[in-house]
């Protein structure tokens, strides 16, 4: 689409350049900016000539840059640079294939840019909830905060970023990165948008951690100091709040159906 309001467009390669001038806005991949009319956008910085780089194995974990594309991020996992012992980062895999996007928006479209976009059913949200994800953010007076990534959203569409705050990174850790980790979705069309996703996993200390995402306004962590029995986990998932309803799937819909998700994948940790 033809972004006509848009006059200016601005490649940032310092901090110093991400300073957003009125009537600006900042791009990576750009595919959600550029697919409607942006009639307050004067003015694009881009994010993706800062030189971040996409992936960083760490001794603490895992850290994705914001503007590493969705591609990167699949093809990474599944080639030999993924550390011994690393069994989660399966899940990226079927969170990619969540989106309602083809291969070829993966090449464009950044895990950066589908966090930040804060949409419900975004794969991306779910996979980083799903594995403690911590958001870096910087801060306009050069400092920097982080934030859980299960907290970064604050409703469909929203999040806690302030003007001028950009996400940096997402950083993972070794723990949550070496659990035994599941993902199931469902979608009222084969191919739609996902009305519910859930996750869980099961960490090498035997804790357990659940979350429902794309069912409801903000994602929900349900975390247990062992796997939990089916009831249990039945009666946390269905009085987690935030259960919504729009075109694509009732709220009681929802709920149920993630209450089965969840049930299919604690069936599948437990064996």
């Amino acid at each position: 689409m033809d972004i006509v309001t848009v006059t200016r467009f601005r490649r940032a390669r310092s901090r110093a350049d991400l300073a957003l001038m009125p009537g600006e806005a900042y791009i990576a991949g750009g595919t959600w900016l550029m697919s409607e009319p942006q009639p307050e956008t004067t003015g694009f910085v881009d994010l993706t000539t800062m030189g971040w780089p996409s992936i960083e194995p760490t001794a603490d974990g895992l850290r994705i840059g914001a503007t590493c594309t969705i591609a990167d991020l699949v093809a990474w996992a599944a080639s030999d640079a993924v550390p011994d012992g690393w069994a989660a980062t399966a899940l990226i895999s079927p969170a990619a294939n969540a989106l309602l996007a083809s291969f070829k928006i993966w090449n464009t479209a950044t895990v950066g840019g589908n966090i930040c976009q804060s949409f419900a059913a975004a794969g991306l949200m779910s996979f980083a909830v799903a594995l403690d994800g911590m958001a870096l953010i910087w801060t306009p007076d050069g400092g920097e905060r982080t934030v859980p990534v299960a907290e970064l959203m604050t409703g469909n569409g929203a999040n806690a970023l302030a003007r001028g705050e950009v996400l940096r990174a997402i950083d993972l850790p070794d723990h949550a990165l070496r659990s035994r980790a599941r993902l199931r979705k469902i979608a009222l069309a084969e191919l739609g948008r996902s009305g519910a996703v859930v996750t869980g996993r099961i960490d090498p200390d035997g804790s357990a951690t659940f979350a429902v995402t794309a069912a409801t306004w903000r994602p929900t962590v349900l975390t247990f100091d062992s796997l939990p029995d089916a009831a249990t986990l039945a009666a946390a998932i269905g009085d987690a709040p935030g259960y919504y309803t729009d075109p694509l799937g009732a709220a009681d819909w929802r709920r149920g159906v993630s209450i089965v998700l969840g049930e299919r994948i604690r069936e599948e940790l437990a064996s």
